[in-house]
């Protein structure tokens, strides 16, 4: 039986939607835009062709044209935009083989299926294309997941999902292997934040788009003394000592090669030619403490 979705994702494009009306929020994207720039900069390679995935806005579409590290750049967006095709992350209308480069900033933590959409990045990019993307994982809005739901527990007796299951960098190496990806890396940097108060950050989520779309979130209204009681237990837990409050976005980044018979390849085991207890000048003993 296929398990039901874990996000709304139509009211994630209505939310993003209404961010971008309202004026899009983009500090954390252009920060992601930069290390994007960085982490290609240790290419020494161009890409024919690249595509970006969903990114909330086309800043990483712009910048590979700026950039030149790509000659030409398909911008697939989650909603209607100029000089953009409209494209859902789950179900991407990209040929086999067409791509050199694909990227995807900030777009994937809300895919049902991203074993899915992982598989189908890697079938449209060519022999040797690269993959690399960054998503928020498991640690993000760790202070305002503790205050909610330690509000929640002692005003209502108990815990609605409010804040996603973001992924964890510890599962992301596993699931490039899973959608067929050479060389897979995966590391995660932690960005602090700091707001004068919850309600600031609060009014950053929604203007990133980033409020709850959990499929199975609470449809009834937030009372006002839960939200009251989450804001003291925030500060009171996670402010500085000039009584700003920090708020933690933790971003997975990720990246793997289409295999190509150039990229190294382990060796097999029993291949080594020398023994580890030579390399390190040491006396080899087996499982009794003996000499062999």
């Amino acid at each position: 039986m296929t398990p039901p979705p874990l996000f709304d994702t139509s009211l994630a494009r209505r939310r993003l939607a209404r961010a971008h009306r309202a004026g899009y929020a983009d500090f954390l994207l252009r920060r992601v835009v930069d290390d994007l720039d960085d982490r290609l900069g240790a290419v020494l390679r161009s890409f024919p062709m690249a595509v970006d995935l969903a990114t909330p806005s086309p800043l990483a579409a712009q910048r590979l044209r700026v950039s030149g590290r790509a000659e030409r750049v398909l911008r697939l967006s989650p909603l209607m935009e100029p000089g953009a095709a409209l494209a859902d992350p789950e179900a991407l209308p990209l040929p086999a083989q067409g791509f050199d480069l694909a990227v995807s900033l900030l777009a994937l933590q809300h895919v049902n299926d991203l074993p899915g959409t992982l598989a189908q990045v890697r079938r449209a990019l060519r022999p040797d294309g690269l993959f690399i993307g960054c998503l928020l994982g498991g640690r993000t809005l760790t202070e305002l997941r503790q205050a909610f739901g330690e509000a929640e527990s002692e005003v209502e007796g108990g815990i609605s999902p409010r804040v996603a299951p973001f992924a964890e960098v510890r599962e992301m190496g596993g699931l490039l292997q899973r959608a067929g990806f050479a060389l897979p890396v995966t590391d995660v940097e932690t960005l602090t934040v700091r707001y004068p108060d919850p309600f600031a950050l609060m009014r950053d989520l929604r203007a990133m788009g980033l409020t709850n779309v959990l499929t199975e979130r609470r449809r009834t209204p937030l009372r006002r003394a839960t939200l009251m009681r989450a804001a003291a237990l925030y500060a009171e837990r996670f402010a500085d000592a000039d009584g700003r409050l920090r708020a933690s976005f933790e971003i997975l980044w990720l990246s793997g090669w289409a295999p190509h018979e150039s990229q190294q390849k382990p060796l097999k085991p029993g291949s080594a030619q020398t023994r580890l207890a030579d390399a390190l000048n040491t006396t080899e003993r087996n499982s009794k403490g003996e000499t062999p």
